[in-house]
């Protein structure tokens, strides 16, 4: 087999740089409209995970983050064996289970049943109406649900005195805090979600629902057949990245919903950051939780990355 000189390879190389410099020269706006992203990117992302290692340190701000004494996994071997370990987890990966599994499949069957929807008007005025909700804020929407269901002037509570029954204080039972939590990010988030969907089924070829039709096919039977493995890739990329964030739920929701009598479900491990970090300054202890978690959602992304990998051609990488 004939073997290429180096003066050769080096030959390849300059021809490439120049040809790579000559695709950005031509294309140098879009290059920089990217710019801004990128920039942000390495500012707010990259250049933040310097201070990851004060996870394996004492840190003490008077030293500084160089200079705070190593320590290796002390913290993490702290969090693992506290007493609150297992409760953290198990209300984390509740609330994370409950969301994935009523929050997955509804937004989908949504947007198969608003693009079986005929009328024009009637459809924008219902897919409008679902995805409104998510604009609300966050503090706003526990504003709301806790106005919703006070025990002493919320309209639930009045219904439910009407019927007969007593006032329930829902906002501090903790076994209605993981279904106040979930079924509220349902509502305000299930029609955005179908955008996704709905965007997917528009790029399915009518000639195969024309085909269909001219088989016998009906309209339930074109939706499995057609429909769904048309959006099938779709799905299984926004699957595998709701898995990578299985335990990754902002604590801003879970934090303003939470009180003294509902903490047994409601503290996770972003809450417990929080509140290790900046209210009972212990960074590095905080760090190290936020870090391990961080770690195994990880983990999680590339085991069901590789699972979905091998069982279909849709995967991440």
């Amino acid at each position: 087999m004939q073997t290429l000189s180096p003066e050769f390879l080096q030959k390849m190389k300059v021809q490439r740089a120049e040809q790579r410099r000559k695709k950005i020269l031509r294309s140098w706006q879009l290059y920089l409209f990217l710019l801004p992203a990128v920039i942000y990117f390495v500012l707010f992302h990259y250049v933040p995970m310097v201070g990851v290692q004060i996870a394996f340190k004492d840190y003490r701000a008077r030293a500084g983050i160089w200079g705070s004494e190593w320590v290796g996994l002390k913290h993490f071997k702290t969090f693992v064996t506290s007493f609150q370990f297992g409760q953290l987890v198990k209300n984390t990966v509740v609330l994370s289970l409950m969301t994935l599994v009523l929050g997955f499949p509804l937004p989908i069957l949504l947007a198969l049943s608003l693009n079986e929807v005929g009328n024009y008007r009637f459809k924008k005025l219902a897919q409008n109406l679902t995805y409104a909700p998510h604009f609300i804020s966050t503090v706003v929407m526990v504003g709301m649900l806790t106005a919703f269901l006070s025990p002493v002037t919320g309209p639930v509570n009045k219904l439910i005195v009407l019927l007969g029954g007593q006032p329930i204080d829902f906002m501090s039972k903790a076994s209605a805090f993981p279904w106040l939590y979930c079924l509220s990010g349902l509502w305000q988030h299930m029609g955005w979600d179908a955008i996704l969907y709905l965007s997917a089924l528009a790029g399915i070829d009518v000639a195969l629902h024309e085909a269909a039709q001219i088989d016998g096919a009906n309209r339930l039977q074109r939706i499995w057949h057609v429909n769904l493995p048309g959006i099938r890739p779709t799905i299984v990329i926004c699957l595998l990245l709701r898995c990578g964030q299985l335990l990754n739920i902002g604590y801003e929701k879970t934090f303003l919903m939470q009180n003294s009598l509902n903490l047994e479900t409601s503290e996770i491990i972003s809450t417990y950051v929080y509140k290790m970090g900046l209210q009972q300054a212990q960074f590095s202890f905080a760090s190290a939780v936020g870090l391990s978690n961080t770690v195994v959602n990880f983990l999680l992304l590339l085991i069901v990355n590789s699972i979905s990998k091998r069982l279909s051609d849709t995967s991440l990488w």
